[in-house]
């Protein structure tokens, strides 16, 4: 690993419990989970991080909520909102409730609070003025709509990404560049994102398309070794993190972290 290219970067992160092995589940069979592994790749996501130069916060387990370490779901932060979200499943409600006072405060406030909406933050994909909203079993139009009129002041454009056979968006795309997307096409419709610069992955790895990107790294799980040559062939800096054990719950490497550069002092709050 060369370079603290994550200097400046906050990432977030709740360790598993053993509830894990009981995880909402949608399109994968349950099999069994190796706890006490899933702690240790997780333990090993956060050492990463801090390697890159990133402040790190890591959570205690969420007692009674299997689904809890997938933060990203609950919390998602862009340069200009940090957003609450409104789990698509009901079991996860609380994880928001839990991550609210973890959330920046340098940035917008912004809650998805519709009776009738539903958004997964693994449904989002965070460019720079546009935000890509995947509409899925977990994410559905009202909560797209709610979250467009929500960050329209801030400057903010939200496109929908239908998603099909796949959990959330992010599990099809994921940003690697300014606007630039690693996607597996056979489960996300980008026709409302044209400008986007699309790295396609291998059909024989059709998880691949997960990426964290942190400073000038991208984090790859290890167990898709085509995506890190797709990606290391295109010039990128990639670190491989062992998150197997979270594939089996449906999760991925996004799904573990919600990360985000901080925002310099203005200013007012740089004068003693």
């Amino acid at each position: 690993m060369t370079g603290a290219s994550g200097a400046g970067w906050r990432a977030l992160l709740r360790a598993p419990g053993p509830e894990l092995a009981a995880c909402e589940l949608t399109h994968l069979e349950r099999v069994p989970i190796d706890i006490e592994r899933a702690r240790e790749q997780h333990a090993a996501l956060a050492s990463t991080l801090e390697g890159l130069g990133v402040q790190v916060t890591v959570l205690p387990p969420l007692e009674g909520h299997g689904d809890a370490c997938f933060v990203e779901d609950g919390l998602r932060v862009h340069a200009e909102a940090a957003i609450l979200t409104r789990p698509g499943a009901l079991s996860r409600r609380a994880e928001v409730e839990a991550l609210e006072p973890h959330a920046p405060r340098d940035r917008a406030r912004v809650r998805i609070e519709g009776e009738r909406a539903t958004l997964d933050g693994g449904d989002l994909v965070l460019l720079d003025d546009l935000v890509l909203c995947g509409q899925s079993t977990r994410t559905n139009h009202a909560g797209l709509k709610e979250l467009a009129h929500a960050l329209l002041p801030h400057g903010l454009r939200v496109k929908a990404a239908p998603v099909r056979g796949a959990l959330h968006l992010q599990t099809a795309a994921t940003r690697v560049g300014p606007e630039t997307l690693l996607v597996q096409p056979e489960w996300v419709d980008l026709g409302h994102a044209p400008d986007c610069e699309v790295l396609t992955v291998d059909g024989r790895e059709p998880f691949g398309a997960n990426a964290l990107q942190v400073g000038e790294h991208l984090l790859v799980p290890a167990h898709h070794p085509r995506a890190i040559e797709l990606l290391q062939a295109r010039g990128y800096a990639v670190v491989p993190v062992e998150v197997d054990e979270f594939a089996k719950a449906e999760g991925c490497i996004t799904c573990l972290v919600e990360c985000w550069e901080e925002r310099p002092p203005s200013r007012s709050e740089s004068i003693p």
